[in-house]
């Protein structure tokens, strides 16, 4: 059974990604794990931590948080309706990247689906703070999924490459999974700077040619672009429903992502973007 983390803060954005991720999966069994993660004021204050007042204020948030997450599993059982899913709500007095670390390695958790936030009134801003530091911190995949995007089969997928990838990532299955789930095609996309591929990069684009050969796959080479670039030019061409990035210490995705506005990105905003941890940052 698939275990999949879905945090909520109860909002359009987060109810949205919920709805996608039960429709991606919906004829796999799964474990779907509803998390809301809550700090009081009088806590963040600080000075009536201890206080009676304090400690009421907490139960009634608690509530009304346990309230809030009843409807939104009532909402999505009226929706779908489907005995491959399972349900637990999981609300918890702790930093949301925290939690979602614990539950990541007390659970075993597989996929983490959440919302972007924070893009209002900025388009530019690539992903909200919590999933940006949700993809920084914890080692397990997260599909961003975008504000307002209605649910289309991932039938396209972009996973653009520099080959430096590991072959024993063990999430690299995930994009193969999904792939099947959807009799997709896998578009791998290599931006090309003027230099050839050395030795190590030929033998991983050879790898990933025999670990894809039963899913449709087709490599792709950008010249004279940088990958932002890139990505730009094949969504213009091509109807892409997914975008899927490794992402490395070192690489293009480093710069790319944490940078604090890239109006370059306004088109990686429109689709869900699955972003899988590298071997090197599960090792860390």
């Amino acid at each position: 059974m698939k275990r999949i983390l879905l945090p909520t803060d109860f909002s359009d954005n987060a109810l949205n990604a919920i709805r996608y991720a039960v429709q991606l999966f919906r004829n796999t069994s799964c474990e779907f794990y509803l998390l809301h993660t809550y700090t009081p004021a009088a806590y963040v204050v600080g000075s009536m931590a201890d206080s009676y007042s304090a400690l009421e204020l907490q139960k009634i948030t608690r509530q009304n948080a346990e309230r809030s997450m009843d409807e939104v599993e009532e909402t999505i059982r009226a929706e779908f309706n489907n005995r491959n899913h399972h349900f637990k709500k999981i609300v918890t007095f702790n930093m949301l990247v925290h939690e979602i670390e614990d539950m990541v390695a007390d659970k075993g958790i597989d996929l983490i689906v959440m919302g972007t936030q924070g893009a209002t009134g900025a388009q530019e801003v690539l992903l909200g703070s919590h999933t940006m530091y949700t993809i920084k911190k914890v080692k397990c995949p997260v599909i961003a999924v975008p504000s307002g995007f209605g649910y289309e089969p991932p039938k396209e997928i972009l996973f653009p490459t520099d080959f430096r990838l590991s072959k024993v990532n063990p999430y690299l299955s995930l994009i193969r999974e999904i792939c099947d789930l959807q009799a997709a095609r896998l578009n791998i996309l290599n931006a090309y700077y003027g230099e050839p591929l050395d030795d190590e990069q030929k033998e991983m684009k050879a790898y990933l040619d025999g670990y894809f050969e039963d899913n449709a796959h087709l490599f792709h080479i950008a010249e004279n672009t940088d990958v932002v670039g890139a990505i730009e030019k094949f969504q213009l061409k091509n109807k892409i429903n997914l975008l899927v990035m490794i992402h490395n210490r070192h690489n293009f995705f480093e710069n790319l992502l944490f940078k604090p506005v890239i109006n370059q990105i306004v088109y990686h905003t429109n689709i869900p973007f699955l972003v899988i941890p590298s071997e090197e940052r599960l090792m860390h």
